[in-house]
């Protein structure tokens, strides 16, 4: 096997090109090796030698989670763009007549969901300010120029159109003296994640060179820093040659005053087995660091509330304290990997409850739309109605945030495009709703909340 080496850090990259190779330690057929080639064609590839060889159960390919988390599926896009992709790729087609078709694709798979590029970045004057999101009015996000990939890509990730070099798709930013001024200009923000890609990519001096320049903003009250790195690449904490300056950063954070919140990705249980990963840990939580956790629910590889149960016991027992289950967002292959709402809230409420009230900080299921963070809290019978009641954890207008409305059930809704308002016309966060039809709701919460 060719390996390729990633600088000095001592991790083994497998890129597209060591895909084929790969696909025959897994015993996949030339044609269906040429299909799931075709796929990653369309959406990036790239993992590493502590998943492939560490992580992944080689013995049961293709039903292991996390084989399903790094590696492309064959069925994972429209049968026809596949069956097209693979055609060129048998004919040994031109490279530019291959990227022009996947080019394609992609572009039918919403590469920027929830208003990212139209909504999110703000302008200072008529000038936007690439690498740069405000959503909501107390948090920015900021995506450094060297820290957009990562260790290796999950084959769900809602960020994909980071990684496909195609300019135009691609958020990032290196001017962080911008970034300061334009903090300072809106006092409001009091939280700032830094987020890619992944940020942990970056060597200590660039990460360095981004973070410190915030701590001297008094307004701000916590850093946030958005990475999968706990569960790909745990040695970048423990054996990579700038481990120690990493974790002197952090400390530097913290003892700055300021609330340094790691917010780990982890999509399964078994990324947290090894000995590597508790090691890491605790070094992050030696620093002051509060490391909270997150991960999507997704088809095939955390659908069930047992696994969800084993994964926030196992992060409450590191000291990591359950942050979020999402939903799986309105982008890529969705189709492939999306739960209905409905057997997402059952899944989330099964593993809650089998949980201690420690666990219970978690929220979801949730889906970061247009609007804001949508938390399905349960399916009811209201007025005589099966509905999904929801609420706004966060929302572009902070008045709606933690309001319960409702939609129609529906078992097969899978996105917040999907439900209709029950009620009402529109819902709150559409123009001219009205809370005129609404039920009331009794000042114990929602009905369905767990």
């Amino acid at each position: 096997m060719t390996l390729t080496q990633a600088g000095t850090r001592g991790f083994r990259a497998y890129t597209a090109k060591h895909l084929d190779e790969l696909l025959q330690r897994a015993g996949y057929d030339t044609e269906t090796r040429l299909r799931i080639r075709a796929v990653a064609s369309v959406l990036p590839f790239r993992t590493n030698g502590y998943v492939v060889d560490e992580l992944i159960d080689w013995s049961d390919i293709p039903g292991d989670p996390i084989y399903r988390l790094v590696f492309p599926q064959e069925d994972m896009l429209p049968e026809s763009d596949v069956s097209s992709i693979a055609a060129l790729l048998r004919s040994d087609a031109p490279a530019a007549e291959i990227q022009a078709a996947a080019n394609k694709v992609r572009m039918t798979l919403n590469p920027h969901p929830a208003g990212q590029m139209e909504l999110n970045m703000p302008r200072v004057g008529t000038e936007p300010m690439p690498g740069v999101q405000h959503k909501y009015p107390e948090t920015v996000l900021f995506f450094p120029k060297q820290g957009q990939t990562c260790h290796a890509y999950c084959t769900y990730c809602f960020r994909w159109a980071q990684f496909v070099g195609e300019p135009d798709l691609k958020m990032a930013s290196d001017d962080v003296q911008g970034l300061v001024r334009y903090l300072r200009e809106h006092p409001r923000v009091t939280s700032v994640l830094i987020t890619g890609g992944d940020p942990m990519i970056m060597s200590a001096p660039v990460l360095r060179r981004y973070v410190e320049p915030l701590l001297a903003l008094d307004q701000l009250e916590s850093i946030r820093i958005g990475t999968k790195s706990l569960a790909y690449w745990p040695g970048r904490f423990v054996t990579d040659p700038d481990a120690a300056d990493v974790l002197r950063l952090f400390s530097t954070v913290v003892e700055s005053g300021k609330n340094l919140a790691f917010m780990a990705h982890f999509s399964h249980p078994r990324e947290m087995e090894p000995e590597l990963v508790q090691t890491a840990v605790r070094a992050i939580r030696d620093t002051g660091a509060v490391i909270r956790t997150q991960a999507p629910l997704i088809r095939t590889i955390n659908d069930r509330p047992e696994v969800w149960e084993r994964m926030w016991r196992a992060q409450l027992a590191l000291g990591m304290v359950p942050y979020y289950m999402f939903v799986e967002r309105d982008t890529g292959p969705q189709d492939y990997f999306a739960v209905p709402l409905a057997r997402a809230y059952e899944i989330y409420r099964d593993a809650y409850a089998r949980v201690s009230g420690l666990c219970r900080t978690v929220r979801g299921p949730s889906m970061s739309a247009t609007p804001g963070k949508v938390c399905v809290d349960g399916v009811a019978e209201v007025a005589g109605r099966r509905v999904f009641v929801l609420h706004l954890i966060q929302a572009r207008d902070p008045s709606l945030v933690g309001r319960p409305f409702f939609a129609e059930y529906d078992p097969s809704a899978v996105w917040l495009d999907d439900l209709r308002p029950a009620f009402a016309d529109r819902f709150p966060f559409e123009t001219g709703a009205s809370d005129a039809a609404r039920p009331p709701v009794t000042p114990g919460g929602p009905p369905g909340r767990p």
